[in-house]
């Protein structure tokens, strides 16, 4: 079962568009969403939520349109992020109260369950809280009203390595039963190599391709050689790099044609995003 469906999704502002962003989540599994600053994520995510209005396309949440069924499907998605701005000097107990109203689904024995697990105290004040306390305050609120769908905005960003680690484990406990999903949009993409399923690729707000991950890193090479090897596939290269020694540089591995003393090696989802962003970029 599908429980995001993303079909030609089109919004268009003065400096920036999403074009024809098209890619789907399956039940149980965890997506990493990865793209630099300003390639789109947030605008994507903002439309998940029908926060912004869509310009074209659809967007289906467990198999409802968002923009038809709102109301209803927002009962059924959880957002999570990095920090909590608002409330700040109230306590725990105190923005539960405000945030179980909206939910006809609130569950305290579940909400309770949670605060054990994450070892929040209700009686301390938002301020109080550590960032990765404050993700797993935001995770308990999302999973105490039965949510179905995970959206996660840079939840482990500023984390130190234990604390990342640990939320990591935590993710991939809540889908093991196959019944949550997670959207994890991160800056952080060894995070993703522990733990996500699929990846979906944002550049300049257009898809570069959504895969399950072992997929999606295998579909590309990074490429070292001399300077005179770099003659023979430059032009075949999304971009590459010169230093004293010759070049490296990242190609489709369906471009890669293998050439003597040319080394191709797999790369990790860090230096995919980091060639494919100077793709625009005057060779160097």
């Amino acid at each position: 079962m599908l429980v995001l469906d993303i079909k030609h999704l089109n919004k268009h502002y003065e400096h920036f568009s999403l074009k024809d962003v098209s890619f789907q989540l399956e039940k149980g599994y965890i997506m990493g969403f990865i793209g630099i600053n300003g390639a789109g994520k947030t605008t994507t995510i903002k439309s998940i939520l029908n926060l912004i209005s869509m310009d074209g396309g659809e967007i289906h949440v467990l198999g409802k349109n968002i923009t038809q069924h709102e109301v209803e499907l927002k009962q059924e998605i959880g957002y999570a992020f990095g920090d909590i701005n608002f409330y700040s000097r109230s306590k725990i107990k105190t923005l539960t109260n405000v945030v179980k109203s909206f939910y006809r689904n609130w569950d305290d024995e579940t909400y309770r369950k949670y605060l054990k697990k994450f070892n929040l105290i209700e009686d301390k004040k938002i301020a109080e809280l550590s960032t990765g306390m404050k993700v797993k305050y935001s995770l308990a609120l999302a999973l105490s009203h039965g949510a179905k769908l995970l959206i996660l905005d840079e939840p482990t960003s500023g984390l130190d390595p234990a604390a990342r680690d640990n939320l990591l484990s935590i993710f991939q406990e809540l889908v093991q039963d196959g019944e949550i999903s997670i959207l994890f949009s991160t800056h952080v993409t060894s995070d993703l190599e522990k733990c996500a399923d699929y990846i979906t690729y944002i550049h300049d707000g257009q898809i570069v391709n959504s895969a399950e991950k072992e997929a999606f890193v295998d579909a590309f090479r990074l490429l070292n050689g001399t300077k005179e090897q770099l003659e023979l596939v430059k032009d075949r290269l999304i971009s590459y790099k010169t230093n004293s020694f010759g070049f490296t540089g990242l190609i489709h591995t369906k471009d890669f044609e293998p050439s003597p003393g040319i080394v191709s090696a797999i790369p990790n989802l860090e230096e995919i995003m980091i060639y494919y962003s100077r793709k625009e970029e005057a060779y160097v």
